[in-house]
């Protein structure tokens, strides 16, 4: 409560900025004011409880936070073979990005209205040459487009474009609104755009609310156009909050990041990297994950709502609960390193409501030769080791002619350039998320009946049937040693939430799962320790 009223004043500063009241409405103005933070207060009140998860909000998104050189250089790590500058730390609220042709970056800041030019690095010091408004006046501009010779805006209630002169990087005609009327109301107001393969127009549109079924068809879905803004399609649905898309340079298929739900644990549900089909359907509202039943709008719900459920498209690849994937850019230049040419970076912004931040880095996914997803950090550091002091959060990325990557950071107002070919870090390339592979001795294995007495009542008394009946406990055996089990559940695999389970409950219930498997599979199994 203390931390709340220390941020207090901030927070009524920053809803002043954006109403600024008049002499008129001062008085109503001030009681609406009074009315939120009695509500902030409850909210609090229900957290300390344990009735909700933390709230756990780096507080510099509300007030604003900077970074510089000495911070960057100490803190922030990179893959190995990369080096990186702190190209501007004068650009706040910095989001979404885009590379002109004569290799100056684009910049939209939603707050501000504008979209801001940094000017290429021709004279070599690691920084922008220097920075200008492009334009401004804009309705929350987010994502951004280069596509012929227009500008393309994506604004929270629409898509403008105007000419632009990749010469001397200026507007070159008059800007124009071309698609109108969107939706901007509720909790997820952005929209990022982006030009496919095919020439069509794509636009991605949050949710209006944390988990609801939406009025407008348009909310919680992708949707394309042509480039002059007609032809309107709904692509896919069910996304609750798809803040980036790109398409894969293997294949052409189009990847989207999304965001899950809040408020149903500090560990579910995951967010995830969907795989874009034409009239696709992703599970949002009814379901999270692989095929969850959500517990509000499709846990012993309506045939209807099932069927729904069971047609939706599973994730590609699963994040950790609440890690905020955002942007996502795959590299093309032949420039990069074997390693990471044709990979998918991905930005996550970093949890707000989970007890232990987590998040606040860019990890590089690689598909395998079986079209498997493993990731792995490739950016990291804007979460300190405390798991509380937070220096940045990344938003965006976009890579250049030259196989340079640049990363956004609304929350240091901060754009960062990582340059290919030059050692940045000695540090080894880090798995995210990820334990190592299985080695288990050859010996037989023990169960003990009394601790897995225990762990059948810890299975009852969680419930896990809820889920397992949807995703089925499998080859086990296969997987894990009991040891190994047991250890899982300290860093279980979304939308498994981690418990806290002591020694001896992991214990327990790690051998009532593996005697349940051998009675199901009527077989003596060896390679496993007690």
């Amino acid at each position: 409560m203390r931390h709340l009223a220390a941020n207090y004043s901030y927070f009524c500063y920053e809803i002043k900025t954006i109403v600024r009241p008049t002499s008129k409405n001062a008085l109503t103005f001030y009681r609406l004011v009074a009315i939120a933070a009695i509500g902030i207060i409850l909210l609090v009140a229900a957290v300390a409880a344990g009735l909700i998860p933390g709230v756990n909000v780096p507080w510099g998104q509300l007030l604003g936070a900077r970074t510089d050189k000495t911070t960057v250089e100490r803190e922030l790590q990179l893959a190995p073979g990369y080096r990186l500058d702190l190209y501007s730390e004068e650009i706040p609220n910095a989001r979404f990005l885009a590379v002109t042709r004569n290799g100056d970056l684009l910049v939209s800041q939603p707050k501000l209205g504008r979209v801001s030019l940094l000017l290429a690095d021709r004279n070599g010091d690691g920084k922008a040459d220097g920075q200008r408004v492009l334009i401004d006046g804009l309705q929350r501009p987010h994502g951004l487009a280069l596509h012929e010779d227009w500008l393309y805006i994506a604004e929270s209630n629409g898509v403008g474009r105007a000419l632009f002169d990749h010469s001397d990087g200026r507007i070159a005609s008059r800007y124009q609104r071309i698609v109108t009327d969107l939706g901007d109301g509720g909790n997820h107001w952005t929209k990022t755009i982006g030009m496919g393969p095919d020439g069509w127009m794509y636009l991605s549109s949050g949710s209006t609310c944390n988990v609801c079924e939406e009025e407008d068809p348009r909310r919680a879905t992708i949707m394309r156009f042509r480039p002059d803004g007609s032809h309107f399609e709904i692509y896919a649905t069910g996304l609750r909050n798809s803040v980036g898309f790109d398409w894969s340079p293997k294949d052409g298929a189009l990847y989207a990041t999304d965001n899950g739900r809040d408020w149903l644990g500090n560990d579910f549900p995951p967010c995830e990297l969907n795989r874009i089909e034409q009239d696709g359907f992703y599970g949002w509202p009814y379901a999270n994950g692989n095929r969850v039943p959500d517990p509000d709008f499709g846990e012993g719900k309506n045939p209807e709502v099932q069927q729904k459920i069971a047609a939706s498209i599973p994730p590609a690849f699963e994040f950790r609960a609440h890690n905020a994937p955002l942007g996502m850019r795959f590299l093309r230049s032949s420039e990069q390193p074997d390693a990471y040419r044709d990979v998918a970076l991905v930005a996550l912004h970093g949890s707000w409501n989970r007890d232990v931040k987590d998040g606040y880095k860019v990890v590089a996914l690689h598909w395998d030769e079986r079209g498997k997803i493993h990731a792995e950090d490739f950016m990291w550091g804007f979460l300190a080791d405390d798991k509380n002091t937070v220096y940045g959060r990344p938003v965006d990325i976009v890579e250049d002619a030259r196989g340079n990557i640049y990363v956004s950071d609304d929350y240091a107002g901060a754009v960062y350039r990582i340059q290919p070919g030059a050692a940045n870090s000695n540090a080894p390339r880090v798995p995210a998320g990820t334990r190592p592979p299985i080695s288990a001795p050859k010996k037989p294995l023990a169960i003990d009946g009394d601790a897995a007495r225990q762990g059948a009542q810890i299975f009852e008394r969680r419930n896990c049937i809820r889920c397992h009946q949807q995703i089925p406990l499998q080859n086990l055996s296969r997987k894990y040693t009991l040891k190994e089990l047991a250890d899982y559940f300290d860093t279980p695999t979304p939308p498994m939430p981690n418990y806290g389970f002591s020694n001896t409950q992991k214990r327990a219930l790690a051998h009532y799962l593996m005697e349940q498997e051998i009675q199901g599979g009527g077989r003596e199994l060896q390679n496993y320790l007690p």
